[in-house]
Parts: C-alpha cells; sequence; structure tokens
C-alpha cells in the first residue's frame, strides 16, 4: 500500500515555516488595526486634554499675575514681581530634580525582552 500523503521533511518544514510567517504578519496587522482603533477613540479626548492644558496654564499665569498685583499694594512692583519669579523658579527646580531622579528609577520590561529573547533563540533551535 502506498501512502500519497507523505511529505517530504523539507517540505513539511518549508510549510511549518510559511504558517508561522503567515502568524506573525496576522498578529502585526491586527496589532495595527487595533492601534488605529484605538488612536481613533482617544483622538477627541487628546485634543481636549491638551486644550485643558493649555487653559490651565494661562489661568496659573493670571494668578501668578494677581499675586503680583496683590504684593505692590504693600511692596514696590518690581519687588513682588521678582519674589513672585523666584519663588515659581524654586519649584521648578525643585519639580524638574524630582522627576529626573523618579525617571531614572523607571526600568524596561525585563520579563518581556527576556520572554522575547528566548523565543527567538527557541524558534532558531527549530529550524537548524
Amino acid at each position: 500500500m502506498t501512502r500519497l500523503n507523505e511529505r517530504s521533511m523539507p517540505g513539511v518544514l518549508q510549510d511549518i515555516l510559511r504558517n508561522i510567517q503567515e502568524i506573525g504578519r496576522s498578529e502585526f496587522c491586527l496589532a495595527k488595526s487595533e492601534i488605529k482603533e484605538q488612536a481613533s477613540k482617544a483622538a477627541k479626548p487628546a485634543a481636549a486634554l491638551a486644550m485643558g492644558i493649555v487653559l490651565a496654564m494661562y489661568a496659573l499665569g493670571f494668578m501668578l499675575l494677581t499675586i503680583v498685583y496683590v504684593l505692590t499694594t504693600v511692596i514696590a512692583a518690581w519687588l513682588a514681581a521678582l519674589i513672585v519669579t523666584a519663588v515659581v523658579a524654586v519649584v521648578a527646580v525643585v519639580l524638574v530634580v524630582t522627576s529626573k531622579e523618579r525617571l531614572k528609577q523607571v526600568k524596561p520590561p525585563e520579563k518581556t525582552i527576556e520572554t522575547l529573547k528566548e523565543n527567538v533563540e527557541w524558534a532558531k533551535t527549530q529550524f537548524k
């Protein structure tokens, strides 16, 4: 009895490789479409957030100007502006320094990177 469904080992390996490539392409297309969908959902809220941040910055500027005007009732205008500027500069420096230190503590996703490296090594060994 002859077996018509028997295939050679190289043919089977080529099919497996094609299937893996197709799965990779499909996963990439799926990820791309999901990202596009999520980006379109996020566009309007992101624009509103940006507008809110801009308005908050204007509000902060007007608040600082108000503080300068209030201080001018008791001290010279130039001194009031200098005091407000110095206080804002100190707060800015403290925020930048502490944020910079906290950002240095953020590590890349080591487990994910390690898993991806293991997957690549596994795939390499499967086709040797």
